[in-house]
């Protein structure tokens, strides 16, 4: 009788299987701290022993120089290093360890992700599978399942943590009494947590009101703060360890970060391939599926924009029909490589909600980031006069004191148009 081979017998790779589920520790970069959690957990009550790595450090940059080309992808880079010092920290058994990396499947190198980490691993630790999160198709094989009903918790999850991390944002600042917000932020964590456990969590007006009404009662005081828009390519954008600790650099110079919700670039995602429908006539079958999804995600957006709106205290996030009109005014939706319209959109949006003063993080050469980031930032100040936006890179030879020089120049001009 002919044997048939197994994909993990064919592929020249090792393969994360099924029967690896219950046993092996799947490590995930450090990307938004607060929302991965959440997701971890999401990933555990399907069986996934998911852990946040929270390694940091020039050390973590190091490893990965060993194996990404500091031109390739510096995003890559990052993630490669966690990956390869937290295996070498002696606290995993990398026999039953695997790895875990999100992909979007654009046009970037982001898209490369796959290659590289298996490059890296096969030098060091070639035991060790890669597991893909993506929903295009690039990996058919990495051992996650993504059902509807997984893929609909991981949405809830991050609605949860948008809210959380923009009421963190906005009161943090102004807290009476430091540390209140982070006891808040970890009790919200926690509920929303067992929201899941209890199988609640579609609740989204109940969980919601919560984690509002939890933030608005922390004692805060009126002080003058510059708010500061964080716009970029989506790693550095959120990553503390891809931005230098960005967000603590803010605080620590008497801002208010002001971060757009990371729906926001699901959004941008799913109706890219919409777009290539109208644009393109690039119909494909999951097409009905992309065009679900958008009208349900944009609704329950609209539902916590609604709720936030009942609470004098917050300003809500931004509305993705919105940012879509605000991008038609600099750059047309068919520019999709990298974040794309999303860019410039975020920040003609931020601009007009009172938040002038942007910081636009980009990996040093990714070229399209820089084109629709830096490049938009000449027409955005001739549509709003106002706005002092810098444009920082961030790779492994950039100094952390020219970064931090170049945005301190920025809040310097941001203080005198108070």
């Amino acid at each position: 009788m002919k044997h048939i081979e197994t994909p993990e017998e064919t592929a020249d790779h090792p393969v994360f299987t099924e029967q690896m589920k219950g046993t092996y520790t799947i490590l995930a970069p450090d990307m938004l701290p607060w929302h991965f959690d959440l997701l971890a957990h999401v990933l555990r009550q399907e069986g996934y022993n998911v852990e946040i790595l929270k390694n940091g450090g020039r050390q973590v940059i190091d490893e990965g120089l060993k194996h990404v080309h500091n031109d390739t992808c510096f995003p890559a880079l990052c993630v490669i290093g966690q990956y390869l010092d937290a295996l070498k920290s002696g606290k995993y058994d990398v026999n039953k360890t695997a790895v875990l990396i999100t992909q979007t499947g654009g046009g970037c190198r982001a898209s490369n992700y796959l290659s590289l980490i298996r490059k890296a691993l096969k030098a060091e630790f070639p035991q060790v599978p890669v597991l893909s999160l993506n929903f295009s198709g690039l990996e058919k094989d990495s051992g996650l399942h993504l059902t509807v009903g997984l893929i609909r918790r991981m949405g809830y999850a991050i609605f949860y943590g948008d809210l959380i991390m923009s009421c963190y944002n906005q009161i943090q600042p102004y807290e009476t009494q430091a540390g209140d917000c982070d006891e808040v932020r970890r009790r919200c964590l926690e509920a929303v947590m067992h929201a899941f456990d209890e199988k609640s969590f579609a609740k989204l007006g109940r969980h919601a009101d919560f984690i509002l009404k939890s933030f608005a009662a922390v004692s805060t005081e009126k002080k003058e703060r510059v708010k500061v828009g964080i716009v970029g390519e989506i790693y550095v954008k959120y990553s503390p360890l891809g931005n230098s600790h960005l967000e603590d650099l803010l605080r620590a110079e008497g801002c208010e970060p002001v971060v757009p919700a990371l729906m926001d670039f699901i959004l941008y995602c799913v109706v890219n391939n919409l777009n290539d429908v109208k644009f393109y006539g690039k119909r494909t079958r999951m097409t009905p599926a992309f065009r679900f999804g958008y009208r349900w995600l944009l609704g329950k957006a609209k539902r916590i924009r609604k709720l936030t709106e009942k609470y004098a205290v917050f300003a809500p996030q931004h509305d993705f029909e919105h940012l879509r009109r605000c991008a038609d005014l600099v750059i047309n939706q068919g520019v999709k490589m990298g974040e794309g319209w999303l860019i410039p959109a975020e920040m003609a949006a931020l601009v007009e909600t009172g938040t002038e003063n942007i910081v636009c993080a980009q990996p040093f050469g990714c070229l399209p980031n820089h084109i629709a980031g830096k490049g938009a930032v000449r027409v955005i100040k001739e549509l709003y006069p106002r706005a002092n936006i810098v444009p920082v890179d961030y790779d492994p030879s950039a100094t952390r004191v020219n970064q931090e020089n170049r945005i301190k120049l920025m809040l310097s001009t941001a203080r005198t148009m108070l």
